[in-house]
């Protein structure tokens, strides 16, 4: 029984987990917590008085404890809604990803077979440079996970005075190496960066920079920002 994601997988979860966590909080903030409707049909889903267009992940069924992919679905399967899905399995084809290319994921050697299926969704989120992803209540027995694919849902940029938040964020959300979740960062949001032994410096949008420490177990020492804005008179 698999009572871990293989290393492929867990991987790619470090390698997303500050600017997915980053890229959540952005899309939670477009979209807060409120009665929501789904026309799976025309790809809509409406929250908050807002609609957007979405893609469907998969399935989580809450008995079984096991992952669907949409794509493997018979009532999805090669529809438009299901192209994410598609997306994330060529991607996992292509990387030897195990999970991403399996029609049915058995969660039930996880601890937390909830967990690891949103752990699922968050890194297919993470591949498909998604704003987002969705988990509801689909039915008693299972739950639905969906991406956005909507331009009206805003990205997340790097924000000096939250960026030290969201790197610790991100190396906490997974037993993983820290580099790796900041070097995901640096390379989701293409900042120029330099790379030692001990430390990662990058340039911000704003011409701040951000120099992070690492310490001998490959954890976050320190974050150093300077705003690059200019000191008060």
């Amino acid at each position: 029984m698999t009572t871990t994601f293989s290393e492929p997988l867990r991987r790619l979860t470090e390698r997303h987990a500050a600017w997915g966590a980053e890229q959540l909080d952005t899309f939670n903030e477009f979209l807060p917590v409120g009665d929501w409707s789904a026309d799976l049909g025309q790809r809509l889903f409406r929250q908050s008085g807002k609609e957007l267009r979405i893609s469907l992940l998969g399935t989580f069924e809450v008995n079984e404890c096991s992952w669907l992919w949409a794509w493997a679905n018979p009532g999805f399967a090669s529809s438009p809604l299901a192209e994410a899905a598609e997306a994330v399995r060529a991607y996992g084809h292509a990387h030897g990803v195990p999970e991403f290319t399996g029609e049915l994921v058995p969660l039930d050697g996880h601890e937390d077979p909830r967990t690891a299926a949103e752990t699922l969704a968050f890194t297919a989120m993470g591949v498909l440079g998604a704003t987002g992803y969705l988990g509801v209540q689909a039915s008693p027995d299972a739950r639905a996970y969906m991406v956005p694919d909507d331009p009206q849902v805003p990205r997340a940029e790097p924000d000096a005075i939250t960026l030290p938040r969201v790197l610790l964020t991100g190396a906490s959300l997974v037993p993983c190496s820290a580099r790796a979740v900041v070097e995901g960062y640096v390379a989701h949001h293409a900042l120029p960066h330099r790379a030692a032994a001990d430390r990662l410096s990058a340039g911000l949008p704003d011409g701040g920079t951000v120099e992070v420490l690492f310490d001998e177990h490959d954890r976050i020492a320190s974050v150093r920002v300077n705003t690059g804005a200019p000191a008060a008179s």
